[in-house]
């Protein structure tokens, strides 16, 4: 670029030279962005600026900027290219496709979101959490993140195809495994679509995997085509949703095959290790502190009965765990399952003083942003109190964002609280768990926030 027409813009501070001259620096690393993340806001402040392959790139933590973007701006703004590139999985669903096909398909998917309808899976949720509670034994030492990634799995085959974990569901989550292993490789991969054919190791991994998959989830929806019936969940929905908007005709049209199937996958990964990461965590930061697993437990007593006269919870009694619901969002506060969101600018961009140029990507994370000390004091404590009605409105609306913003904010997000909510005190009615770990675990940053290592926690009874 000229320095004419960079006198056309003005860059945040931020890094004099393109990130790979920092490639010996502590904090850039394969695959570990919040390193850089972090650094950027801690040298340069609420915005920073760095270039990679000549291309401006803009991290933010800034309510307000973030506001810009997602919201007062968001017609300025499509998809960056590491959301972009998943569309080799998930075709054209709802995390990946941008307006308007975007606004139609969630016109579509909508209905199958709607309050009422997720409310029919309450009693699922309960009896799944309370099945795998019900399987554990006192002392047992569990990986309690591959226990919640059982119990997840087995909500959304209730939930979306209306099954118990069979060896349909069980092949769906291996290759989606295959694939989330590939992720980096499959980021960094230049015009990774055009490639798609080729006799290259990893693409030829994730190209066998994509296709069993596909095989799988096409003829489910095949299958529930030809027998037309509605099961109530939210494979049946998706087919039978029509866009009401569509040319106003008196038939309005529905989805494809195909765009069933990317909305299937979408759900899927979405829906299913975004929760078990959200209650993996909470279960290690209950273990660490005490007080918070106290007061939990008290209202589980109060709300559902103690001792002999304890009984599951029900929809009714969801609104009534407030504690509880705070507990789960302090945890997605400290260990967002989605960390990061990125957009990139179709014009130029105008933020507080800083003018920036078309084709630039913005940067934002929910675990910088949920950690920073001038919303959160004390970031590192663990305070579900932080969460009531009152702390809450004393915060911008961006400081606290785990299931995004603005016209593209998670359409899933009440299933998730619900879910979040019914497991937790279906499980901490019984149990206690205790981390059995000598150091604190560490976090693994892909699609979703993991532990790095299985992360062992001791059954222990109330």
């Amino acid at each position: 670029m000229s320095a004419r027409a960079n006198s056309r813009w003005n860059l945040p501070p931020g890094l004099k030279y393109s990130l790979p001259f920092y490639a010996n620096k502590p904090w850039v690393k394969l695959g570990e962005p919040i390193l850089l993340f972090e650094h950027l806001h801690r040298t340069y402040g609420p915005i920073a600026h760095y270039r990679f392959m000549g291309t401006p790139i803009v991290f933010l933590n800034d309510p307000e900027y973030i506001r810009e973007i997602l919201i007062n701006q968001a017609a300025s703004f499509v998809k960056e290219r590491t959301v972009r590139r998943m569309k080799v999985l998930l075709g054209e669903g709802l995390i990946t496709s941008d307006d308007p096909v975007h606004l139609r398909q969630r016109r579509i998917v909508a209905p199958a979101f709607h309050r009422q309808r997720i409310a029919g899976y309450a009693d699922q949720i309960v009896a799944s959490a309370a099945a795998h509670r019900d399987r554990w034994q006192s002392g047992e030492v569990l990986d309690i993140s591959a226990a919640m990634m059982s119990l997840s799995l087995e909500i959304i085959a209730r939930t979306l195809f209306n099954t118990e974990v069979t060896d349909d569901i069980r092949r769906i989550n291996e290759e989606v495994n295959t694939i989330m292993d590939l992720y980096n490789f499959l980021v960094v991969f230049p015009r990774l679509e055009s490639f798609l054919h080729l006799p290259i190791p990893g693409v030829i991994k994730f190209r066998r995997s994509r296709n069993r998959l596909d095989a799988v989830v096409n003829r489910l929806i095949r299958e529930r085509r030809a027998f037309g019936i509605d099961k109530g969940d939210l494979l049946s929905m998706l087919i039978s949703s029509r866009d009401e908007q569509d040319n106003a005709t008196t038939n309005p049209a529905g989805m494809s095959d195909e765009q069933v199937r990317d909305e299937v996958l979408t759900i899927f990964l979405a829906g299913y290790e975004t929760v078990a990461n959200a209650l993996t965590w909470t279960w290690y930061l209950l273990s660490q502190n005490p007080e918070a697993e106290g007061k939990l437990h008290a209202e589980l007593d109060t709300v559902l009965g103690a001792g002999n006269a304890a009984r599951l919870p029900t929809l009714a009694d969801y609104p009534n765990l407030r504690y509880t619901e705070q507990v789960f969002a302090e945890s997605m506060r400290l260990y967002p399952p989605a960390w990061a969101m990125g957009r990139m600018s179709t014009k130029p961009v105008t933020l507080g003083p800083y003018r920036i140029p078309p084709g630039s990507h913005f940067f934002f994370s929910q675990y910088v942003m949920h950690r920073s000390e001038e919303y959160f004091p004390d970031p590192l404590r663990f305070d579900p109190d932080r969460h009531t009605p009152a702390n809450k409105a004393d915060r911008p609306r961006f400081a606290y964002f785990p299931f995004g913003g603005g016209g593209r904010q998670c359409i899933g997000e009440g299933f998730a609280w619900m879910e979040g909510v019914l497991a937790i005190s279906t499980i901490a009615q019984r149990w206690r768990l205790r981390y059995e770990g000598a150091a604190p675990p560490e976090v693994q940053a892909k699609i979703t926030l993991r532990p790095r290592d299985p992360l062992r926690m001791k059954i222990v009874p109330r």
